[in-house]
């Protein structure tokens, strides 16, 4: 059953004050603790719940909200209003007595585009860099004094939060094309980052994926405006097929067509410095994260603030210098025995070669790049397998890590030596000393695994969206014992 079986995402969006008493399931999560955060801070009463106990309950409670660990079916009895993701399946106990009750239920687009009422919305889509995008386009108006409201996937490392309802009158939102709840918004101004063939799972097709994405730009508001990337083959038709129906759009880019065009940019450490040219003028960039593509989407906050919010140029290039990063972003977690590791979210195959590519060129002879890969979504894996697998190619040795299922069963025949063998397959093809591939199924094993390939003067990246995350510090922790003995 898809999300667009389940939620009717053309209904009219329930107002704020007609939400009641909202209960939140899986609260814990990223994008539910955002529902959670900001409905709290427009005033809604939030009760919710999520099957561990983790720390971003205790801060929802100081906020306000009744929350618990494990599902609490009577607590959905007072609610008037239970939001739902679509990873939520129909047997959760909460949302079967939701059902039962015929209380209205909601999927956490609805009820964010619920609490954006009365704001001027910039929803942010794109297969790849949406978080970091929206990320950045936040800590501009932060900075710029705009006091936003935003629901982020990632934690602003600054600000040590995804979600926040602010006092002004724009309000950011991470849009998920996944489901295609990102219809929902109604955005004053659209971000498209890229469109890719991503999310096969829902879609079917990638002329489904480039349909929902037209959808999306038709959804903006009238006089509001798109902002495209024109690099991105996907995003740039994207532009000119809304540009046709009409749609104000603005692209940026590297392409000498590009509204706002990239003319340059120079990878100082973790740093990146840009040079732009944008009505005319040159203009400097400067983010606390490197990468060709985080250039790009720095520019896309740029071009959305200036030319869709009204911010002053200078004001929103100032603000971008601000921003320090976000969690699980090319986020570093340490050093330990002269090895670096840095941590990335990265899980499809564009995704996967864009932050490979960056942390390779960060490295310099004979230092090496180890990156530890955990596929997400079975179906993802049997998509894309060897698109993943090459992705991981500038790497100097590879550790696949098995399937991380998030939402979905498994898959008799998909793990991770799907992508550990097309990523020695390409290996093989390249001139040159190949890339080393190991594939380890054993969760516990990795980390001494990768303590056991690692030399001083590595740096070791954990890629992927599931508890890979967690491998980091074990690594570090392994490695400051052996210095110490």
């Amino acid at each position: 059953m898809t999300v667009t079986e389940r939620f009717d995402l053309s209904a009219p969006t329930v107002s704020l004050e007609d939400l009641g008493r909202v209960h939140v399931t899986n609260v814990g999560g990223a994008g539910m603790s955002a529902v959670a955060r900001v409905l709290l801070g427009r005033g809604v009463a939030v009760s919710g719940s999520d099957p561990k106990d983790l720390p971003v309950l205790a801060a929802l409670r100081e906020q306000g909200a009744d929350v618990h660990a494990g599902a609490q079916p009577d607590t959905v009895d007072r609610a008037d209003t239970v939001v739902v993701s679509s990873a939520t399946r129909e047997s959760d106990p909460e949302l079967v007595r939701a059902r039962q009750l015929g209380t209205r239920v909601l999927h956490r687009s609805q009820a964010l585009a619920s609490a954006a009422e009365g704001r001027r919305v910039v929803a942010v889509a794109g297969a790849n860099g949406k978080t970091t995008t929206t990320s950045m386009l936040t800590a501009l108006l932060l900075e710029a004094g705009a006091d936003p409201s935003f629901a982020i996937g990632g934690e602003l490392a600054r600000y040590g939060t995804n979600a926040r309802a602010g006092s002004g009158e724009a309000f950011v939102i991470e849009a998920d094309e996944s489901d295609g709840s990102f219809l929902v918004y109604h955005p004053e101004v659209a971000i498209v980052t890229n469109v890719q063939p991503d999310h096969l799972d829902h879609y079917g097709t990638f002329e489904a994926v480039q349909d929902a994405y037209l959808a999306f730009a038709r959804s903006i508001r009238p006089g509001g405006l798109l902002v495209a990337c024109a690099d991105d083959e996907g995003s740039a038709r994207l532009a000119r097929r809304a540009q046709a129906e009409g749609v104000r759009v603005l692209t940026y880019g590297t392409s000498a067509t590009a509204d706002v065009r990239v003319v340059g940019h120079v990878v100082d450490g973790f740093r990146t410095v840009a040079r732009i040219v944008d009505e005319g003028q040159d203009r400097e960039l400067s983010v606390a994260i490197p990468g060709a593509h985080n250039v790009l989407n720095a520019t896309a906050a740029y071009a959305a603030a200036h030319h869709g919010l009204g911010v002053d140029a200078s004001r929103a290039a100032a603000g971008l210098a601000a921003y320090t990063g976000t969690r699980r972003r090319f986020e570093l977690k340490g050093e330990a025995g002269g090895v670096t590791v840095v941590d990335d979210y990265a899980h499809n195959p564009g995704k996967v070669a864009a932050v490979v590519g960056t942390a390779a060129a960060l490295q310099e002879r004979p230092h090496r790049l180890v990156v530890v890969f955990q596929p997400h979504l079975y179906s993802r894996t049997a998509d894309f397998a060897q698109e993943l697998g090459a992705a991981l190619l500038p790497a100097d040795v590879v550790v696949v890590m098995d399937v991380y299922a998030a939402r979905e069963d498994p898959v008799p025949g998909v793990t991770g030596e799907l992508v550990a063998d097309a990523a020695r397959r390409c290996a093989e093809a390249e001139p040159g000393p190949a890339c080393e591939v190991h594939y380890e199924a054993s969760w516990d094993a990795v980390a001494p695994l990768v303590a056991s390939l690692v030399r001083p003067g590595d740096l070791v990246l954990t890629v992927g969206a599931g508890d890979v995350t967690a491998l980091g510090p074990q690594v570090l922790a392994i490695l400051e014992g052996a210095a110490a003995s």
